[in-house]
């Protein structure tokens, strides 16, 4: 069956100028994301992946090259897109519900109606009984799911993920892990997933984007077909190990004795 394409990504190209110097850093970025899709995007760092989502995010211009959203020419998706990063950007002086209602403030949701769908959201996502706490009372993985939901109660077509877990211990990440996939397949959702875990992008992703060093461009794509009901499911499949090698070769990473 055809997939379709939600967002095509062509040619994107960016410098950067500091002292009159200018560093090319993004050579050519040419990809597609599906409807529904869960991509990874990974590479060494420093080599622009987050360039690659400020751009597409509206927050930055590419120097050149072209984005089709939908069948339409667009030079950002402001408006479509749901931004999550490594760092939760929770207001320190507001409470959970009070951060989670922010966004839907801004848009004007009538002041019930908010509250009432960010309620339904913080008991979906297991945090009733935390709506008048403040940030600094919750734990890492606590907070990145205020973090989530404050994210997904906007609605966005598409969710840019910029390492949200990288900060969180291993037995966290593997529990929000879990919660993403829910939410995902929950509210139909598209997501794009910046990470340096090779381990995180196989038990996640739908496909893999693999990205060359500076100046930028896309190296390999993968797809992963692998069993991911759940993060563990995807790590006890047999092919998860075959996948986890391969993508570490495009790296250059090393990961067997043999090979030193």
């Amino acid at each position: 069956m055809t997939q379709d394409v939600q967002l095509s990504i062509r040619g994107m190209r960016k410098s950067f100028e500091r002292k009159k110097v200018i560093t090319p850093v993004l050579a050519d970025i040419s990809f597609d994301i599906y409807e529904r899709d869960f991509v990874s995007v990974i590479g060494p760092s420093g080599c622009g992946k987050t360039t690659v989502f400020n751009i597409i995010a509206g927050l930055l211009e590419s120097d050149a090259g072209t984005m089709v959203y939908r069948g339409e020419t667009v030079s950002s998706l402001r408006g479509r897109i749901g931004y999550m990063m490594q760092k939760d950007l929770l207001f320190p002086w507001r409470t959970v519900l009070q951060n989670v209602l922010l966004g839907l403030q801004v848009r004007g949701t009538p002041l019930k109606a908010a509250e009432d769908t960010a309620r339904e959201y913080l008991a979906r996502f297991g945090l009733t009984g935390f709506e008048n706490a403040f940030p600094a009372t919750l734990s890492g993985g606590m907070r990145q799911r205020v973090a989530l939901i404050r994210t997904l109660i906007m609605d966005p077509d598409i969710l840019l993920l910029d390492e949200p877990f990288s900060a969180l211990d291993y037995q966290t990440r593997l529990y929000l892990e879990g919660v993403l996939l829910d939410a995902v397949a929950l509210f139909n959702k598209t997501v794009i997933l910046i990470t340096h875990d090779i381990d995180e992008a196989v038990a996640l992703s739908k496909r893999v984007v693999v990205l060359s060093g500076r100046p930028t461009s896309v190296k390999a794509e993968h797809v992963i077909e692998i069993d991911r009901r759940t993060p563990i499911d995807a790590r006890s499949d047999p092919r998860f190990s075959d996948y986890f090698h391969t993508l570490c070769g495009e790296l250059d990473i090393q990961t067997r004795r043999d090979a030193a």
